[in-house]
């Protein structure tokens, strides 16, 4: 019996739809059906019938992307709410901090009672009879038996691996007297704990998002997985399509499971207890990221970390030959374009953001895929049949018409 098909080749399935012709979405789904196509994951060939690959594009657009997972239970064999190893994880953070009794031993009461003081965990997620089951069946007070699940729950490489999310920052004063709030987006690296990028922005938006999406890959390389939030920034349209481009693998944590993205929950505690209670206030913004990224990296990324047991910088450039850097150029930059599909009328004229271009090249009655940088929206490249075909020209009728005239004199003085 073969394998189900990857996450990675049904998005590879759906884009193949994004960039089939046709005009009506039921033809450009029988062509790709018609297609074969291989997992690179498990080498297997495969066809989908164009019921199956509707129902991927419905549930996707109604859903959002991670609906095309295999639906296999997440917590078949385990624990349903918490796994062992983030309990390991969580343990190893908090005992140093607890003083034993008398006779030497620390209480589970007393542990269980830290954990859900610190924000670990909710009761609701963890229940006490469940906590002093799962530290007695796999030995959670032994030293030895704690590092092993902490060991499974770590990636072996930097870049492996990069969790994400947003924090509600301190407020601002503006020129004009009101308060504003600040958002920060950061990034970590599993395996090394390397903030690859950390910035505050007025607005939690998506354009912010890929701002700092991108900065972190020109920083310190391409991850081959994301772990993100299911909020709207982490499931647009724009960090989709770049993580099928540069062939990253994107999957979201459960919603409100807050312990599934640890070690980035773990770094904001860190950064309101070092940093933000030392600073009462700051004068705008520029100034909240110009300290927050020399904070970032000399204080946290370039200092001992407990859990890998030496500092995060060093630990990312013991890998830094598996590291894969983009290079700042254009094709780098249209990764985080954004998509879309237009029809490109008789003369070779598209319209799109309210304006009218002309095609690079003669596609003239096609559908094309337009790709832009939403912030900006002055560049147009145009895409046909998964190939680039060069920018498109804004749409000039003096222009056109004083080329036109000496063709149209030179016919009239032949005729």
């Amino acid at each position: 019996m073969a394998a189900k098909p990857s996450f990675e080749l049904r998005l590879r399935v759906l884009h193949a739809v994004h960039d089939a012709p046709g005009e009506q979405m039921r033809e450009r789904i029988k062509l790709v059906a018609d297609k074969t196509f291989t997992d690179a994951l498990s080498g297997h060939t495969y066809r989908f019938t164009w019921r199956t690959i509707s129902t991927w594009l419905y549930r996707h657009r109604k859903n959002g992307v991670t609906t095309l997972e295999n639906k296999t239970r997440f917590d078949k064999n385990a624990t349903r709410k918490v796994q062992v190893n983030q309990l390991a994880e969580a343990i190893h953070e908090v005992l140093p901090s607890l003083v034993p009794n008398k006779v030497g031993v620390i209480p589970k009461s007393v542990l269980y009672r830290v954990l859900l003081q610190r924000g670990l965990f909710v009761r609701a997620q963890l229940a006490p009879t469940t906590f002093y089951r799962m530290v007695r069946s796999h030995h959670l007070l032994d030293e030895a038996a704690v590092q092993k699940q902490r060991l499974s729950f770590a990636m072996q490489f930097a870049n492996q691996l990069w969790q994400a999310d947003t924090m509600v920052g301190p407020t601002i004063k503006q020129a004009d007297g009101q308060w504003k709030k600040t958002f920060l987006i950061a990034f970590i690296d599993d395996a090394s704990r390397v903030i690859t990028h950390a910035e505050f922005f007025a607005r939690d938006n998506t354009e912010n998002m890929v701002y700092a999406f991108r900065s972190a890959l020109y920083k310190r390389g391409k991850p081959e997985r994301l772990y993100f939030d299911n909020g709207a920034n982490y499931t647009s349209r724009e960090i989709l399509q770049a993580c099928v481009r540069l062939d990253i693998h994107l999957s979201h944590a459960p919603i409100r499971d807050g312990a599934a993205k640890g070690k980035i929950e773990r770094f904001f505690r860190g950064f309101r207890d070092r940093f933000l209670t030392l600073h009462r206030s700051f004068a705008s913004l520029e100034e909240l990221n110009r300290l927050t990224h020399q904070w970032v990296e000399e204080e946290y990324n370039a200092k001992f970390h407990s859990g890998i047991q030496m500092a995060p910088v060093d630990r990312f450039n013991l890998d830094r030959n598996r590291v894969k850097f983009l290079t700042d150029d254009a094709y780098s930059a249209e990764v985080f374009f954004i998509e879309e599909s237009r029809k490109v009328s008789k003369t070779n004229v598209f319209s799109i953001n309210g304006a009218r271009h002309e095609c690079p090249v003669d596609l003239r009655e096609k559908t094309i895929c337009v790709r832009y940088d939403r912030m900006r929206r002055d560049r147009f490249i145009v895409y046909f049949d998964g190939q680039r075909m060069g920018e498109a020209m804004a749409l000039d009728l003096h222009a056109n018409a004083r080329l036109r005239a000496p063709a149209m004199d030179d016919a009239e003085e032949t005729a």
